[in-house]
């Protein structure tokens, strides 16, 4: 019998990821706190030990927490876990820095956020790649694409040996149009692409484009922020000429009117007047009446200037001018990525594409956004600001970007401000966030938008085959069949151990990656004749519905990397 799965918290994320497993044929429970029209679901209380004894708790394998709120997912851990010591739980957790603590204290917990499994995909849409998702291999994310071979694609009728040679590319899965073969058979069969096949590919990332400053870039940098220096400072610069008129002008008058006075005492007496400081009060009080008079006028003018001086000065410094002023001069001058919105998706975008030595610019409306201050240490430039409106737009120069997200947490936001950017710059690429799968492509297609995706769509793949079993390192779905990507360590009571890759790739319809040995990697046909030995980690796509007979095999042999 199949291991049962419970998915607690069928929302959007959840109900999908439980679509999933219910389409892989696994034996699934969901728990719903709304009553909901589909067979096999509990109705209640998600963190009732009576409604999780009902959904079967007791003899589940594993447990999916789906909810969108951190605190209701850890009270459903803990209460899971009371009644069932040793199930299996994927949590879905926003706090990433809390599910790292938990994965290394609690014994069968994987923590996964759809932010952090969604960003990067988002960021090669970007940079314009139509990525279907990403795989971890070798330390660096390889964004995956699709490709379906049609009458007009270059593929068509190409030996599939020549795509496995090419170590910069990785065939992830392949599913044959009219025949039953697998993938390693096909390469060994030099098998040519046809009409109707599918092919998951993974490629390379491109090497970091980071640039070094160059004194032309310097120096644009340098003049952008006083530029915005001046723009930010016009009142206080106006204040501060009033200022110093007030006291040349009371210097002279004292010094006209008794020139046995010096200038620096003169000089001493008006600014120590104006400031409320005093010193030197006998220059005005040897004065006759109407400089006494005069000076009790300057006084009270004094304390109101010096007032909106430091008040302004206060502002200029500590401000958000001065942040203003600063991202000016950070604001890159042509070729940025411009994100809209700072939520987990959003620092995920930023993050993935600064790391990959792109000039990013972030527009978030909130100044105590809780990522604002991580983007900040990342030296990405933050305009706090709505993005929907032209200024500030302007401000982050979508004239030159190279193309922008739009990645707030609501849908009609997304769509509002990919219009207003497309009504500034008609041809910059814009990728739209949207959380319904099915608008999104009615959007893509009525807007002609290059990309609007769905951050559920993307991720649940993930859960579904985490849920499944194993330290998944990427997964994704290729028709209607879900596979999974892990890493297998090889030990002498493995089932693989002791045979060669070609054997087990075709009897259990795997497609290997690489391996990775105590001497070196492995990859392309050095693979094939390979026979696997002790320590050996082999990288490996599986159908995630074949995932039961090889934990069944082997339950403790995957890799934690």
């Amino acid at each position: 019998m199949k291991p049962k799965i419970i998915v607690c918290g069928l929302g959007n994320t959840g109900y999908r990821v439980f679509s999933l497993l219910r389409q892989q044929g696994a034996h699934v429970v969901g728990i719903s706190s709304q009553p909901i029209d589909e067979e096999h679901v509990v109705v209640g209380d998600l963190r009732s030990p009576d409604v999780l004894v009902q959904a079967g708790i007791h003899d589940a394998s594993a447990l999916l927490l789906m909810t969108s709120d951190d605190a209701l997912n850890l009270a459903i851990l803990t209460q899971a876990r009371v009644l069932n010591p040793r199930i299996r739980i994927i949590n879905r957790l926003l706090n990433t820095g809390l599910g790292s603590r938990l994965d290394q204290t609690l014994s069968y917990h994987v923590s996964m956020s759809v932010s952090a499994l969604s960003g990067p995909i988002f960021a090669f849409a970007a940079l314009g790649n139509t990525a279907i998702g990403q795989i971890d291999l070798m330390g660096h994310n390889w964004p995956m694409y699709e490709e379906c071979i049609d009458a007009n694609h270059p593929w068509n009728g190409m030996v599939l040996r020549h795509l496995w040679e090419n170590r910069d590319r990785m065939l992830i899965y392949y599913q044959a149009a009219g025949q039953k073969v697998d993938l390693v058979s096909a390469v060994l069969q030099d098998h040519q692409l046809a009409v109707g096949d599918r092919l998951i590919i993974a490629t390379r990332p491109s090497p970091s484009r980071m640039q070094r400053l160059t004194w032309e870039r310097r120096i644009r940098s340098f003049l952008a922020g006083l530029r915005q220096f001046r723009r930010q400072s016009q009142a206080a610069l106006a204040i501060t000429l009033v200022l110093f008129f007030l006291i040349t002008a009371a210097t002279l008058i004292y010094i006209s009117v008794n020139f046995n006075i010096a200038i620096a005492d003169a000089l001493y007496f008006t600014v120590g007047m104006l400031t409320g400081a005093g010193g030197h009060e006998e220059v005005a009080e040897q004065a006759p009446v109407a400089i006494k008079v005069f000076t009790a006028i300057m006084m009270l003018v004094g304390a109101g200037v010096i007032g909106v001086f430091y008040a302004l000065l206060n502002d200029l410094v500590l401000g958000t001018h001065f942040h203003q002023v600063w991202n000016a001069v950070q604001l890159p001058q042509r070729h940025h990525y411009i994100v809209c919105g700072l939520g987990g998706v959003g620092f995920q975008i930023a993050r993935q594409l600064k790391l990959g030595g792109h000039d990013v610019v972030v527009i978030e409306r909130d100044a105590q956004g809780r990522f604002v201050n991580s983007i900040r240490a990342l030296k990405i430039p933050v305009i706090l600001g709505d993005a929907s409106l032209p200024d500030t737009l302007k401000e982050a120069r979508i004239t030159t970007a190279a193309g922008l997200l739009a990645v707030t947490s609501y849908d009609t936001g997304n769509l509002e401000i990919a219009l207003a950017a497309k009504s500034l710059a008609h041809q910059l690429p814009i990728v739209v966030r949207n959380q319904d799968p099915n608008f999104a492509r009615q959007v893509q297609q009525v807007f002609e938008f290059e990309q609007v995706m769905s951050p559920t769509e993307l991720a649940a793949p993930s859960f579904a085959a985490a849920a499944l079993g194993g330290q998944v390192l990427g997964s994704g779905i290729t028709g209607q069949s879900l596979w999974v990507a892990l890493g297998a360590l090889i030990t002498p009571g493995h089932a693989f151990f002791g045979k060669r890759v070609t054997d087990i790739a075709q009897e259990a319809d795997l497609v290997p990656l690489y391996i990775q040995t105590p001497q070196g990697a492995l990859h392309g046909f050095d693979l094939f004749s390979h026979t696997l030995d002790n320590q050996d980690v082999l990288y490996l796509t599986i159908p995630a519905n074949k995932l039961e007979e090889l934990w069944r095999t082997v339950p403790s042999q995957v890799s934690t990397r």
